[in-house]
């Protein structure tokens, strides 16, 4: 079994976001980069599914030179080997199309994301993956199993959960659970300097979108304290002050 992990560098979650250029772009400065967290999971469950010789993980990340640490952390981690799609991620369509293609030509049985990316959030990855390899994707995902060449798949759903079953190859985004993050041991970063790291270029994607300006969140104002007694100062507050009603 041949399982491709796909795994973004993301800032850490105490990094201080600021930007540059009036707005425009993220400044990198003093920046702390980690591999995404729910990646992470993902590649958990890849290799407890590969161990004793049942398979081999790759590892995929669309970025420049400045990722390869964080991709040596995955090899560390247990992925038998890694790529390195030599491009910044502009959108995630752009990142989708790069990862299919590798896909593709790498002929996996089973592709695993994490559920979304701290930094933007956007949950689009694996279904933009699924969709342009016309294979079946299942998105927030809490178990996988693996049962000959068949594979079930468990889903909170509201209410419950949803069993699925799915034939390889598929793709599937993991969420919490699925499987417990694993620390590089000393044996396993000392073997990560050696395990192949190859670096494709990029096939060229139309440019469909462009980020204009960031901005950070506004700072939370003072809380206004309103007695329980006087309900109508209450709705007066939300109507005149915080004009939500």
């Amino acid at each position: 079994m041949k399982v491709l992990v796909c795994i973004s560098n993301v800032p850490d979650t105490t990094t201080k976001i600021t930007f540059t250029d009036n707005n425009t772009q993220f400044n990198t400065a003093g920046v702390q980069y980690i591999i995404n967290p729910y990646d992470e999971i993902a590649l958990a469950r890849a290799i407890e599914l590969c161990e004793g010789g049942n398979g081999t993980v790759t590892v995929v990340n669309v970025g420049e030179a400045t990722t390869e640490p964080t991709i040596r952390k995955a090899l560390a981690i247990g992925a038998d080997d890694a790529i390195r799609i030599n491009a910044a991620p502009r959108d995630a369509y752009f990142v989708a199309k790069q990862i299919a293609k590798i896909a593709q030509e790498g002929s996996y049985d089973m592709i695993l994301t994490g559920r979304e990316s701290i930094d933007y959030n956007g949950s689009q990855v694996a279904a933009m993956v699924g969709e342009f390899l016309n294979i079946p994707s299942i998105s927030i995902v809490k178990k996988i199993t693996v049962d000959g060449e068949t594979v079930v798949i468990e889903r909170e759903i509201e209410g419950g959960k949803e069993v699925i079953s799915t034939p390889m190859p598929f793709i599937s985004s993991c969420a919490e659970g699925v499987a417990e993050p694993k620390i590089p041991n000393m044996r396993g970063i000392m073997s990560a300097r050696t395990k192949p790291l190859s670096v494709v270029e990029p096939i060229e994607i139309a440019k469909l979108a462009q980020v204009t300006a960031y901005e950070t969140p506004a700072a939370r104002g003072n809380v206004k304290m309103i007695d329980a007694a006087d309900p109508a100062k209450l709705v007066e507050a939300l109507h005149s002050e915080a004009k939500v009603i």
